[in-house]
């Protein structure tokens, strides 16, 4: 048992330098001058174990990650509504909205200020059952496939081992998330069509029944899976870059604030890249579900290279803060709730043994 639990205590990335530590019944802080015993050690990783709120892979474990997926996406989507109403109706209605800052300006003349907020519930409702889904599951996935790799394996392959998680776990998201994006798209570019969740959805069902709200989902695959695919290898491999050439000390040396703060800057790197890879889906998306009729084939062959890449300033500003703010908000709640928060990834030691005796 204290085997296992000395690994632990190592990699412990917030435990305290000045532990303290159970001898003979009492707490005690280690002697400055006498080295500490093995039972002493055995004790400090008993005590580091115990800041955690639960297991790694836990079924609590994953539910909190999920509820941190909740926040992060439903709370930062919610927020950027008014560029995301605009990127939608550049995306399609370019002539009319020629470039963010005149689409926010016939916006407002035409609708007033609350019309930047249409389509919030939708929002907010569709992409925290997305959070819910793309956190939670990413978890689930890193960790069912890390086991069936091997430490080895999954050290050696962890690129593919990020992007194979986070895809499978976005297949399920986008499921959750296709009914709501439908209808916020309906109202935010179709004037006169619905101004509230509760008018855009019955409406939606009464002219084409359940078809309405998943005739996107394809699209939205193509648009989300390529997106979190780049959104959760980025920002892990950025994260392990930042620490091992740009922050001057090891990560378990960083405060919990100065880890947000790494958090925060390899989000928004990796958010950029998002919003590059996955934008033409998004032009389609944005486009299909406005119109009735089309197909995803027809709708990029009408829109064509060129038609395919509006609005992507706008929304390279949105998905980088977003991105950003969602990594932010995700490792604050694992932070709050003491979630095991593993360190960046190290090459294993049986591995540096063999690829010494290689050498």
């Amino acid at each position: 048992m204290f085997s296992s639990l000395a690994p632990l205590a190592r990699l412990n990335p917030f435990h305290a330098p000045q532990l303290q530590l159970l001898q003979d019944g009492v707490r005690k802080r280690p002697d400055p001058v006498e080295p500490p015993s093995p039972r002493r050690s055995l004790a400090a990783a008993a005590v580091a174990e115990e800041e955690y709120s639960c297991e790694y892979g836990s079924l609590k474990f994953y539910a909190l990650c999920g509820f941190g997926g909740v926040l992060s996406c439903g709370l930062t989507h919610t927020a950027v509504v008014p560029l995301d109403l605009v990127k939608c109706r550049i995306q399609v209605d370019p002539q009319k909205y020629k470039s963010i800052f005149n689409g926010f300006s016939v916006t407002v003349k035409e609708d007033g200020f609350r019309g930047l907020a249409k389509g919030w519930a939708p929002t907010f409702f569709g992409y925290s059952m997305q959070g819910l889904c793309k956190f939670g599951f990413y978890e689930v996935f890193k960790n069912l496939y890390g086991n069936l790799l091997g430490e080895e394996n999954a050290y050696l392959w962890r690129t593919s081992l990020y992007l194979a998680a986070s895809a499978s776990a976005e297949f399920f998201a986008d499921i959750a998330l296709a009914p709501m994006e439908a209808a916020k798209v309906r109202i935010q570019t179709q004037p006169g069509y619905a101004n509230t969740l509760r008018q855009a959805a019955p409406k939606m069902f009464a002219e084409e029944g359940v078809w309405a709200f998943y005739k996107g989902v394809v699209p939205l695959w193509m648009r989300q899976i390529p997106y979190t695919m780049m959104k959760f290898a980025c920002f892990e491999r950025t994260v392990e870059a930042l620490y091992k050439y740009v922050v001057p000390k090891p990560r378990s040396e960083c405060s919990k604030p100065e880890q947000l703060v790494v958090t925060f800057i390899a989000g928004y790197i990796a958010g950029v890249f998002c919003a590059i890879v996955s934008h033409p889906a998004d032009s389609v998306v944005s486009v299909l579900n406005k119109e009735k009729g089309s197909s995803a084939s027809q709708v990029l062959v009408r829109l064509g290279f060129r038609g395919v890449w509006k609005g992507l300033f706008a929304r390279i500003i949105m998905i980088g803060t977003l991105t950003a703010l969602q990594w932010f908000i995700y490792d604050s709640v694992k932070v709050y709730f003491r979630l095991p928060r593993p360190p960046p990834p190290e090459m294993p030691e049986s591995l540096k043994k063999k690829l010494a005796v290689t050498e």
